[in-house]
């Protein structure tokens, strides 16, 4: 009978599609009206270092996006048999930051770059300056600049810069717009004017004036949309685009594109004071929601805004569970060497489990999955080293318990800096890779940062999920009400998680370890020197 009931929501459009292209992963989750998903499909993607850039191609992207709503797609018809000709509403998300740059034409003017690129060191410092504000090296202002500092050549005929779901909600709408929370990383937004802060667009458009370029910055900036907004309609050459079967129909509706730190946050119910969420897995990065603003500038803390605009902290590494799944596939691939049948989630789900068998503190090893830079922590590349002493205790459970630890490390410090600053949390909901295998991440994640860590069943669908949520906040809210009340009231009522409480020997064997992990930051540094 249930079937019969989602059959007929989907037949009649009574449900909402999120997507978002995660640094792994893109990923479709089709949600019913009560918020449930009722099918989603997937596409494993990785990015690509190209002449010292970290990018994705624009094919890629396109491929990645109609495979995992293609799969979306026939999971409807397998389940409920039904094919997919409308939805109530879609949300686009993506990884936040970087810079995709658009001529007049439409077209890419040099390869996207990722968030992952930490090659904006001088446009990062002195913008922080003019502005008084901290503004990252990932973040797209910082990208811009580098390039105008650089006298790269595209920069003149630039007609549009945007993030990535904005870019693929552009394709498919023809609407240049943004979700605040993506907006924030882009360039600086005022939380009481929902839009970007005007003094600093000015400081900019002077600073740049005596390159005589032919715009202005907010020219070729996405307009600003806070959750909720209507933010256009699927063209027909959109859902062709979307999906090349011709069945899906145009005029759906689309909320603004939101970054994966905005669907995070969704997905968590973490858009309300004293709350907070950490996504951990290629990355990891932790948003808190502020009670007041901080007291000076901290290089380590971005400064973003939930969906609905509301001011937010956010520690940013670009580095967490990249390394540890290398190792995890070297042991996967000793296994096959052996002629044992293994499966990778089993796999990680049993060493995730022997790391709670190992000393607090680790054994004496040391670890840094530096895959890339790491701007917390000032480093511009990244050497995945792993180190211990004659007198370590060298063992799987130890191994397996510092990489884990090591893939908090840098977010502790930042962390750190927002409880000095008098920032007081509840609790953390986490989401994201590090969360799948049960109690590990989430012990360790606690231990790390202190405070209990909650878990959803719902974390396991992630950002596009959160997207789903936003889509279908659009179209069911009641007047005027806000993101946070709907989000508390008719998603998550009744829904507490599971909820771990920092174990205080845990806490006490992370704090020995992290000593260790500042203490050999030089070693980092010298591999980062002399292995070039």
């Amino acid at each position: 009978m249930e079937k019969n009931i989602i059959a007929a929501a989907v037949r009649e459009g009574r449900t909402a599609l999120g997507v978002e292209l995660g640094s792994t992963r893109i990923k479709a989750v089709l949600v019913d009206e009560n918020h449930e998903p009722i099918a989603s499909g997937s596409h494993e993607w990785e990015n690509q270092y190209i002449d010292g850039i970290w990018t994705y191609s624009i094919s890629d992207i396109w491929k990645g996006v109609q495979d995992s709503y293609r799969k979306m797609a026939e999971a409807v018809k397998e389940q409920y048999g039904e094919t997919l000709t409308n939805v109530g509403a879609i949300c686009f998300s993506a990884m936040m930051h970087g810079y995709m740059a658009f001529d007049k034409a439409g077209e890419i003017l040099v390869p996207f770059r990722t968030w992952r690129n930490t090659m904006t060191e001088d446009a990062s410092k002195k913008l922080t300056e003019l502005f008084s504000y901290q503004i990252p090296q990932r973040w797209s202002i910082a990208h811009l600049y580098q390039a105008i500092l650089n006298k790269e050549a595209h920069v003149p005929e630039i007609d549009y810069l945007v993030t990535l779901e904005g870019y693929v909600h552009w394709k498919l709408t023809g609407k240049r717009v943004l979700g605040i929370g993506d907006c924030s990383g882009m360039f600086p937004v005022d939380s009481g004017t929902k839009d970007y802060h005007e003094r600093m667009v000015r400081q900019f458009d002077q600073l740049v004036s005596s390159e005589n370029l032919p715009w202005k910055l907010r020219d070729i900036l996405p307009q600003v949309l806070t959750a909720g907004e209507e933010a256009g309609t699927l063209t027909e050459e959109g859902a062709r685009l979307l999906d090349p079967s011709g069945n899906l129909k145009a005029g759906i509706p689309l909320c603004p594109p939101e970054g994966d730190a905005g669907t995070g946050m969704t997905a968590t119910n973490s858009v309300a004071r004293r709350t907070g969420n950490v996504s951990a897995g290629t990355s990891v990065f932790a948003m808190v929601v502020l009670e007041k603003e901080l007291s000076r500038v901290y290089p380590e803390i971005d400064l973003v805004t939930t969906p609905a605009g509301d001011p937010v902290a956010m520690v940013h590494c670009n580095n967490c569970t990249s390394d540890l799944n290398a190792w995890v596939s070297l042991f996967a691939e000793f296994a096959e060497t052996m002629g044992i049948e293994t499966d990778k989630n089993v796999l990680f789900s049993n060493l995730y489990r022997k790391a709670l068998e190992g000393d607090k503190d680790g054994g004496g090893l040391l670890s840094y999955g530096y895959l890339s830079g790491e701007h917390i922590t000032h480093f511009e590349e990244g050497r995945p080293l792993f180190i211990r002493t004659p007198e370590s205790r060298f063992n799987l459970a130890n191994f397996m318990r510092v990489h884990l630890y090591t893939a908090l490390g840098a977010l502790k410090i930042g962390m750190d800096i927002l409880y000095g600053e008098g920032v007081e949390l509840d609790a953390l909901l986490g989401h994201g890779g590090l969360f799948k295998t049960k109690e590990a991440g989430q012990r360790i994640m606690a231990a790390a940062m202190g405070v209990p860590v909650s878990v959803m069943e719902t974390a396991g669908e992630g950002g596009a999920w959160g997207a789903a949520l936003l889509a279908s906040y659009m179209i069911q809210k009641d007047e005027e009400e806000t993101l946070d009340h709907y989000l508390a009231e008719k998603v998550f009522h009744g829904k507490s998680g599971i909820r771990i409480e920092p174990d205080l020997e845990d806490e006490a064997g992370f704090a020995v370890f992290m000593e260790r992990y500042k203490k050999g930051l030089s070693i980092e540094r010298a591999a980062v020197d002399s292995l070039k």
